[in-house]
């Protein structure tokens, strides 16, 4: 074989024929060939971020810390460090005091910390990338996160409400009214403080998928739901109820600092306002168990969406029409469409993907197409799902 310039200034090999050169015998032998680089080598493509492309129209959230999780991961820390130090008030103040309702509103912190310690964490996993194994990421750590925020405050106020009970039932504990009234007023001022930094108005701006605060395009009269970070939204809910708490702490500690023989306002008060601390973590979970269990997002309903596939043109039929959440601002949906035998197939998914994403705000859309077929009108697998 004659040898070929080789490419670049790489080395390259070739098989040349003995009698090409001279040599005796008919083998072949190997031959390596150096070339001094007559150009710079070409460079490997690199992977270049669209700005638009077949699949990735609206892409979902990046592994990085988003301005989201930025803000989010800088609310917690200055509630924990704020939450921690009005804690350890409490815990001197409650025990000077003798009172039960201080150290109840004490618990109460020690949870909060926990809870945002955990949050913290859940949004540090929450970064990580996608892998062959957690092909979605680590998103729903954050949902993890606030399920564990609940749990706790329902676990400490479970000990609270048994201790409180006690004290209605015995007597024999003496309240010091001062001690109470200066830490309670305190505590109220650290909960104002914390709800304060943990206040979202709303979501930062975003391009990404718009989650609960969506409203449809077509309805100009919704109104948009006001949601941020899963965790920062437990965290602040988990702080109204320490502030329900320390108001009721700082009632009962005004009656007793006058009234010294009304001390069963401490364990009343106890008693009272951690069942309405129970009661404000019912909405986080109530959403945080629609995401676990697979639930199609809050603010988006199964017949919009079906209706809007519906109305590409060339689609004759849905179904498999799935849609769930990762996490409250992270929605995902996937469907089978049957077209006409005439319609361009990949027109029909660009325009559905497009419509999908711009009146929805999914982050993520799977379709598949296929050619309509007569017998899928009996098909009980191609039926919609009954009402909830």
């Amino acid at each position: 074989m004659e040898p070929s310039p080789a490419a670049g200034g790489s080395e390259t090999t070739r098989l040349v024929s003995p009698r090409d050169r001279g040599g005796a015998g008919g083998g072949l032998r190997l031959k390596s060939l150096f070339t001094e680089p007559s150009e710079p080598l070409p460079e490997e493509p690199k992977a270049v971020e669209m700005a638009f492309h077949h699949c990735h129209r609206d892409p979902g959230p990046p592994p990085g810390l988003t301005s989201e999780r930025l803000q989010a991961r800088r609310q917690l820390y200055a509630a924990c460090a704020v939450c921690f130090v009005f804690m350890a008030g409490e815990v001197v103040g409650g025990y000077l005091a003798h009172s039960l309702a201080i150290m109840t509103d004490a618990a109460h912190l020690l949870a909060d910390v926990g809870s945002m310690m955990g949050s913290l964490f859940s949004l540090w996993l929450s970064t990580r990338p996608a892998t062959r194994t957690m092909t979605f990421g680590w998103h729903r750590s954050e949902t993890l996160g606030a399920l564990a925020s609940v749990v706790s405050l329902w676990m400490v106020t479970g000990i609270l409400l048994y201790l409180a009970f006690l004290r209605l039932l015995h007597s024999d504990y003496h309240i010091e009214g001062g001690a109470m009234l200066l830490t309670a007023s305190i505590a109220v001022c650290a909960n104002l403080l914390m709800a304060f930094v943990l206040h979202q108005a709303g979501p930062p701006h975003s391009h990404g998928s718009r989650g609960p605060e969506y409203a449809p395009l077509e309805d100009e009269s919704a109104q948009p739901l006001p949601l941020g970070n899963t965790s920062v939204r437990a965290a602040f809910v988990h702080v109204l109820g320490d502030l329900l708490q320390s108001l009721g702490v700082l009632a009962a500690s005004i009656l007793i600092y006058f009234k010294p023989q009304y001390k069963a306002a401490d364990p009343i008060s106890t008693f009272l306002f951690s069942i309405c601390a129970l009661g404000s973590t019912a909405p986080t979970l109530r959403d945080v168990l629609r995401i676990l269990m697979e639930g199609t997002p809050r603010s988006i309903g199964f017949e919009p969406v079906r209706d809007t596939l519906l109305s590409v043109p060339g689609v004759r039929a849905t179904h498999e029409l799935h849609l769930w959440a990762l996490t409250l601002t992270y929605h995902v949906a996937s469907a089978h469409l049957a077209i006409d035998s005439g319609a361009d197939p990949e027109a029909v998914l660009a325009e559905a993907s497009s419509r999908l994403h711009s009146r929805f705000g999914f982050s993520s859309c799977t379709l598949q197409v296929e050619q309509y077929r007569p017998e899928m009108a009996q098909c009980l697998r191609c039926r919609e799902p009954p009402q909830a």
